[in-house]
């Protein structure tokens, strides 16, 4: 069999488990996850190698995770629902991922209505098929209602969580994909800069360690990235919209800001497998989600085009955490 290759897009709604899947499919944690909707703001891509085997001459899925799909109403929101167009337009295989416990809705219709008049294959991903009270006789009848909204190449049940059926999937996957060489080099799981993922770590411990208080209001960019072979120096800020929110963040006595620090400073560590010298500060920024220029800079492609050595003022911040 010929070498097949593309670009696939993981689309659905906010939660359906997008990032769960494109780290399970590859196997490595390049999209940060947390139970609050719209975690993923940027296009994500994720690269699964398929190596050559007995009757099998392999294939490269290049993952492309997206924002979750709404109506938006900032300026944040439409950025991200631009991001999920562009990576529309550009993709040999969709895969509409739908959370299998939540009845159909027009938040559902919506995301199809994306697809309505594409020609692209679009494959059917009904996620966290492990937590369906009654098994198979709920799911029957959920697929039957997918049907009438759209022909689907493939419906494919999985857990994305537990990763189950993700095999079945790959194989679905590689068969829709067209004939082609690499893309990327084998050995290469992401086109992801080290500096852009530990902002989304630092912004994934924001997410989990503020709970309910803060759920839109935080973003994170990377002041600094020197990264050495024993040490590596990062300094970010987390931007915020009212002095309040600030407040929530740096804690009584920095203990928030320093659970943020130490939590992502471990994971980092993992990430690129040095010591790390984390710096933190908290700023507000009135009404960021709104502000064009502000949304647009937060995507690391225009980051590191306008990278100069350093995005904002670090005198400027307060609540500073480091090792």
């Amino acid at each position: 069999m010929p070498f097949r290759s593309g670009f696939v897009c993981i689309l659905g709604r906010p939660n359906a488990g997008k990032s769960t899947l494109l780290n399970g499919l590859v196997g490595e944690k390049l999209a940060i996850i947390s139970p609050k909707p719209q975690t993923t703001r940027n296009r994500i891509q994720g690269i699964v190698n398929i190596p050559k085997s007995k009757g099998q001459s392999g294939a490269q899925i290049v993952l492309i995770d997206t924002p979750g799909v709404h109506k938006p109403d900032s300026s944040l929101g439409r950025k991200m629902m631009v991001e999920v167009r562009e990576a529309l337009e550009g993709c040999d295989v969709v895969l509409l991922i739908m959370d299998s416990t939540r009845k159909l809705d027009p938040r559902d219709e919506f995301a199809i209505q994306m697809l309505r008049h594409s020609t692209t294959k679009v494959c059917l991903i009904l996620n966290k098929v492990d937590l369906l009270r009654g098994g198979k006789a709920h799911l029957l009848p959920l697929i039957e209602q997918y049907k009438k909204l759209h022909s689907f190449y493939e419906i494919i049940p999985i857990s994305a969580l537990k990763r189950d059926g993700l095999e079945i999937l790959i194989k679905a996957v590689t068969s829709a994909l067209p004939v082609g060489s690499p893309l990327f080099p084998d050995d290469q799981i992401t086109d992801q800069p080290a500096r852009f993922m530990a902002g989304e770590i630092v912004r994934e411990r924001v997410l989990v360690e503020t709970e309910e208080e803060l759920p839109y209001a935080t973003t994170v960019i990377v002041d600094s990235f020197e990264e050495g072979a024993k040490l590596t120096r990062i300094a970010a800020t987390i931007y915020c919209e009212r002095e309040g929110q600030k407040g929530i963040l740096i804690g009584k006595k920095g203990q928030m800001l320093k659970r943020i620090g130490t939590s992502a400073r471990l994971q980092l560590e993992r990430m690129l497998d040095t010591k790390v010298f984390l710096e933190l500060y908290v700023k507000v920024e009135p009404n960021w989600r709104e502000s064009r220029g502000f949304v647009e800079d937060l995507d690391w492609r225009r980051q590191l085009q306008n990278l100069t050595g350093g995005r904002v003022e670090l005198s400027e911040m307060t609540g500073k955490q480091h090792r």
